[in-house]
Protein backbone atom coordinates (compact mmCIF):
# COMPACT_ATOMS: atom_id res chain seq x y z
CA UNK A 1 0.00 0.00 0.00
CA UNK A 2 1.35 3.40 -0.98
CA UNK A 3 1.94 6.00 1.72
CA UNK A 4 -0.84 8.18 0.29
CA UNK A 5 -3.31 5.28 0.44
CA UNK A 6 -2.23 4.49 3.99
CA UNK A 7 -2.81 8.08 5.09
CA UNK A 8 -6.20 8.15 3.39
CA UNK A 9 -7.17 4.99 5.26
CA UNK A 10 -5.95 6.51 8.55
CA UNK A 11 -8.10 9.59 7.89
CA UNK A 12 -11.22 7.57 7.04
CA UNK A 13 -10.73 5.31 10.07
CA UNK A 14 -10.28 8.29 12.40
CA UNK A 15 -13.30 10.07 10.95
CA UNK A 16 -15.43 6.94 11.29
CA UNK A 17 -14.55 6.69 14.96
CA UNK A 18 -15.21 10.37 15.63
CA UNK A 19 -18.42 10.49 13.60
CA UNK A 20 -19.75 7.44 15.48
CA UNK A 21 -18.89 8.83 18.89
CA UNK A 22 -19.84 12.49 18.52
CA UNK A 23 -21.56 12.97 15.17
CA UNK A 24 -20.44 14.57 11.95
CA UNK A 25 -21.41 18.13 12.84
CA UNK A 26 -19.55 18.05 16.15
CA UNK A 27 -16.39 16.64 14.57
CA UNK A 28 -13.80 19.06 13.24
CA UNK A 29 -11.23 18.37 10.57
CA UNK A 30 -8.62 19.27 13.22
CA UNK A 31 -9.88 16.40 15.38
CA UNK A 32 -9.76 14.04 12.39
CA UNK A 33 -6.19 15.04 11.52
CA UNK A 34 -5.11 14.66 15.15
CA UNK A 35 -6.64 11.21 15.61
CA UNK A 36 -5.36 10.08 12.18
CA UNK A 37 -1.91 11.42 13.08
CA UNK A 38 -1.64 13.38 9.83
CA UNK A 39 -1.52 17.08 9.12
CA UNK A 40 -4.70 19.03 8.47
CA UNK A 41 -3.29 19.77 5.02
CA UNK A 42 -3.09 16.03 4.34
CA UNK A 43 -6.73 15.64 5.34
CA UNK A 44 -7.75 18.41 2.92
CA UNK A 45 -5.52 16.98 0.17
CA UNK A 46 -7.61 13.81 0.32
CA UNK A 47 -10.99 15.36 1.15
CA UNK A 48 -11.80 18.94 0.14
CA UNK A 49 -14.84 19.05 2.43
CA UNK A 50 -16.23 17.26 5.44
CA UNK A 51 -19.10 16.12 3.21
CA UNK A 52 -16.63 14.31 0.93
CA UNK A 53 -15.01 12.73 3.98
CA UNK A 54 -18.41 11.68 5.31
CA UNK A 55 -19.25 10.02 1.98
CA UNK A 56 -15.93 8.14 2.05
CA UNK A 57 -16.63 7.02 5.62
CA UNK A 58 -20.07 5.68 4.66
CA UNK A 59 -18.61 3.83 1.68
CA UNK A 60 -15.87 2.30 3.86
CA UNK A 61 -18.41 1.29 6.49
CA UNK A 62 -20.74 -0.32 3.94
CA UNK A 63 -17.78 -2.23 2.49
CA UNK A 64 -17.31 -3.89 5.89
CA UNK A 65 -20.91 -5.08 6.12
CA UNK A 66 -21.75 -8.60 5.02
CA UNK A 67 -25.07 -8.23 3.22
CA UNK A 68 -25.39 -11.97 2.66
CA UNK A 69 -26.22 -13.86 -0.45
CA UNK A 70 -28.86 -12.93 -2.97
CA UNK A 71 -31.69 -15.44 -3.06
CA UNK A 72 -33.58 -16.49 -6.15
CA UNK A 73 -37.01 -18.02 -5.89
CA UNK A 74 -37.08 -21.74 -6.50
CA UNK A 75 -40.06 -24.03 -6.71
CA UNK A 76 -37.93 -26.83 -5.21
CA UNK A 77 -38.41 -25.47 -1.65
CA UNK A 78 -41.48 -24.24 0.16
CA UNK A 79 -42.09 -20.52 -0.01
CA UNK A 80 -42.27 -20.49 3.79
CA UNK A 81 -38.77 -21.92 4.21
CA UNK A 82 -37.35 -19.54 1.60
CA UNK A 83 -38.95 -16.51 3.26
CA UNK A 84 -37.70 -17.67 6.68
CA UNK A 85 -34.16 -18.01 5.34
CA UNK A 86 -34.32 -14.53 3.80
CA UNK A 87 -35.72 -13.11 7.05
CA UNK A 88 -33.00 -14.79 9.12
CA UNK A 89 -30.31 -13.34 6.88
CA UNK A 90 -31.91 -9.90 7.06
CA UNK A 91 -32.07 -10.10 10.86
CA UNK A 92 -28.34 -10.92 10.91
CA UNK A 93 -27.65 -7.81 8.85
CA UNK A 94 -29.97 -5.48 10.75
CA UNK A 95 -28.63 -6.53 14.15
CA UNK A 96 -24.95 -6.66 13.21
CA UNK A 97 -22.69 -4.19 15.05
CA UNK A 98 -21.27 -2.94 11.73
CA UNK A 99 -24.71 -2.13 10.30
CA UNK A 100 -25.91 -0.53 13.53
CA UNK A 101 -22.80 1.67 13.57
CA UNK A 102 -23.50 2.85 10.01
CA UNK A 103 -27.10 3.56 10.92
CA UNK A 104 -26.10 5.57 13.97
CA UNK A 105 -23.66 7.71 11.98
CA UNK A 106 -26.04 8.15 9.04
CA UNK A 107 -29.16 8.85 11.12
CA UNK A 108 -27.48 11.58 13.12
CA UNK A 109 -26.38 13.25 9.90
CA UNK A 110 -29.71 12.78 8.11
CA UNK A 111 -31.34 14.97 10.74
CA UNK A 112 -29.02 17.75 9.57
CA UNK A 113 -29.03 17.02 5.84
CA UNK A 114 -32.24 16.13 3.98
CA UNK A 115 -30.27 15.45 0.78
CA UNK A 116 -28.44 12.63 2.54
CA UNK A 117 -31.75 11.10 3.58
CA UNK A 118 -32.92 11.15 -0.05
CA UNK A 119 -29.70 9.61 -1.37
CA UNK A 120 -29.64 6.85 1.26
CA UNK A 121 -33.33 6.13 0.74
CA UNK A 122 -32.58 5.23 -2.88
CA UNK A 123 -30.04 2.55 -1.96
CA UNK A 124 -31.00 -1.09 -1.85
CA UNK A 125 -29.39 -2.82 1.11
CA UNK A 126 -29.71 -6.37 2.37
CA UNK A 127 -32.58 -8.35 0.91
CA UNK A 128 -33.98 -5.30 -0.87
CA UNK A 129 -31.20 -5.88 -3.44
CA UNK A 130 -33.11 -8.92 -4.75
CA UNK A 131 -36.41 -9.29 -2.89
CA UNK A 132 -38.72 -7.64 -5.42
CA UNK A 133 -37.47 -10.02 -8.12
CA UNK A 134 -37.84 -12.95 -5.70
CA UNK A 135 -41.45 -12.01 -5.00
CA UNK A 136 -42.20 -11.40 -8.69
CA UNK A 137 -40.88 -14.85 -9.53
CA UNK A 138 -42.97 -16.41 -6.77
CA UNK A 139 -46.07 -14.61 -8.09
CA UNK A 140 -45.33 -15.82 -11.65
CA UNK A 141 -45.02 -19.37 -10.30
CA UNK A 142 -48.43 -18.84 -8.64
CA UNK A 143 -46.99 -19.59 -5.20
CA UNK A 144 -47.84 -16.11 -3.88
CA UNK A 145 -50.52 -13.58 -4.66
CA UNK A 146 -49.16 -10.06 -4.32
CA UNK A 147 -50.77 -6.98 -5.86
CA UNK A 148 -47.86 -4.58 -5.25
CA UNK A 149 -44.50 -6.37 -5.15
CA UNK A 150 -42.53 -3.23 -4.31
CA UNK A 151 -44.77 -2.45 -1.35
CA UNK A 152 -44.71 -6.07 -0.16
CA UNK A 153 -40.89 -6.12 -0.23
CA UNK A 154 -40.72 -2.94 1.82
CA UNK A 155 -43.33 -4.19 4.28
CA UNK A 156 -41.33 -7.38 4.83
CA UNK A 157 -38.16 -5.44 5.69
CA UNK A 158 -39.91 -2.69 7.64
CA UNK A 159 -41.55 -5.26 9.92
CA UNK A 160 -38.12 -6.67 10.78
CA UNK A 161 -36.74 -3.18 11.27
CA UNK A 162 -39.56 -2.10 13.57
CA UNK A 163 -39.28 -5.21 15.74
CA UNK A 164 -35.50 -5.64 15.82
CA UNK A 165 -33.42 -2.89 14.26
CA UNK A 166 -34.94 0.29 15.69
CA UNK A 167 -35.06 -0.95 19.30
CA UNK A 168 -31.33 -1.75 19.02
CA UNK A 169 -30.48 1.49 17.25
CA UNK A 170 -32.27 3.60 19.84
CA UNK A 171 -30.89 1.59 22.76
CA UNK A 172 -34.36 0.50 23.85
CA UNK A 173 -33.29 -3.15 23.95
CA UNK A 174 -30.22 -5.33 23.59
CA UNK A 175 -29.56 -7.87 20.85
CA UNK A 176 -30.40 -10.71 23.26
CA UNK A 177 -33.82 -9.18 23.97
CA UNK A 178 -34.70 -8.69 20.28
CA UNK A 179 -33.99 -12.20 19.00
CA UNK A 180 -37.08 -14.00 17.74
Amino acid sequence: MKLSEKKRLQIVTAAESLFASQGVEATSMDQVSSLAEVSKRTVYNHFATKAELFQAVLEAMFAKVDQGKQFQFTSDCSIESQLMEIAAQEVELLTSPAFLKIAKVAFMQMLQDANLANSLNGQSVGCLRFFEQFLSDAVKAEVLTVDDVSLAAKQFVYQLKSLLFYPLLYGISSKDETQC
